[in-house]
């Protein structure tokens, strides 16, 4: 069974998609910033010294392990070369 045929088939149960709701964001932002440092052909090491931090800081954030600050995440965004924006929709 792939990944998404196991997401899909949780998402059945009620109490799983409104957990697997309440954490979008923190997944979104995360997929967002892997994304961006793949297309710039960084490695985490190198976005990690861009930022000024060690290359486990960017594992943990990007592994889902680690809360990170708005402070850190406009960080992440400068060393990235792009603009942070946070809504309420």
């Amino acid at each position: 069974m792939s990944f998404r045929e196991d997401l899909k088939e949780r998402l059945k149960d009620p109490d799983f998609a409104r957990e697997y709701k309440a954490l979008e964001p923190e997944y979104e932002i995360i997929k967002q910033i892997i994304m961006t440092r793949n297309e710039q052909n960084l490695t985490q090491k190198e976005l990690a010294k861009r930022i000024g931090i060690k290359q486990s800081n960017i594992s943990r954030l990007e592994s889902g392990s680690y809360n990170p600050s708005l402070g850190f995440l406009k960080k992440v965004a400068i060393a990235l070369g792009k603009e942070l924006h946070i809504e309420f929709r």
